[in-house]
């Protein structure tokens, strides 16, 4: 065994203790650096889905938020309009009173139009199914958030100083915003869920790939050390097997002269 061939056996460890990875390119273990580079590939769509998710939070939110405006005015005009049911009042007092639930009503369309997230109309029935991508496989939850536009709530033509208006009317606008925050919640609920359940398991294979990639240095270098040493033995023995035989055939050769 030459010096040479000797220093060529510790190149691979000095490769690594150079890069401070066990495997700095496929050579050192193409097994394992194809698993590594899954392991890596799994993590990054986790860590997306999780940030994908939180921007669905935020978006549901932000939906959440404007149905609670529009409930709020549903409240007030089923107030006006159990006040105006009251045969005690004019058709003056049902007229003004009218004037507040036009007011109301204009608010609610307003809401219903103008609510968005990143540009996208939340309300108003032209998004209310809104897909998020939680990983890449890809894996997605769907995220309605309803219509509540003045027509779709059935209230567009509520007039208390008419003689057949209903109160129902409020009611179902009501039940059917409601209905749509209690899904929005549940949603809500499910990604954050999953948000936490993403950052989990991308660390876990994050550290499954530190595992297979990263180098114990102290480690390498001592093992370096040992290596060396031993390699330095096997010169010594062999040059003394090799003086030993130069010996040997001397002698031989002396003998025989």
């Amino acid at each position: 065994m030459s010096d040479m061939s000797i220093s060529g056996s510790n190149s691979r460890i000095y490769g690594q203790i150079a890069s401070g990875s066990a495997l700095p390119t496929a050579a050192y273990g193409a097994a394992e650096t194809a698993i590594a580079e899954r392991e890596e590939s799994q993590a990054t769509g986790l860590n997306v889905g999780a940030e994908n998710m939180k921007s669905g939070v935020e978006l549901s939110n932000v939906a959440d938020g404007g149905l609670a405006n529009i409930s709020d005015s549903l409240q007030r005009m089923r107030e006006l309009a159990i006040q105006a049911s009251n045969d005690t009042l004019t058709d003056t007092d049902r007229s003004s009173i009218q004037d507040e639930i036009d007011e109301l009503k204009q608010g609610i369309a307003d809401v219903a139009s103008q609510t968005s997230y990143n540009t996208k109309n939340l309300l108003d029935g032209s998004n209310s199914n809104i897909r998020i991508a939680t990983n890449d496989n890809p894996d997605s939850v769907s995220i309605d958030t309803g219509d509540a536009t003045l027509d779709a709530l059935g209230i567009k033509d509520f007039d208390v100083t008419s003689s057949d208006f209903n109160i129902q009317d409020i009611d179902n606008a009501l039940q059917k915003v409601n209905d749509t925050r209690s899904a929005i919640g549940a949603k809500t609920n499910a990604l954050e869920s999953g948000i936490n359940y993403n950052y989990n398991a991308a660390e876990n294979t994050t550290a499954a790939q530190s595992r297979l990639e990263d180098l114990d240095i102290p480690k390498a270098v001592s093992n370096l050390k040992k290596k060396e040493t031993l390699d330095t033995y096997q010169v010594m023995m062999q040059k003394m097997r090799q003086d030993n035989e130069r010996s040997q055939s001397a002698q031989l050769f002396g003998s025989i002269g």
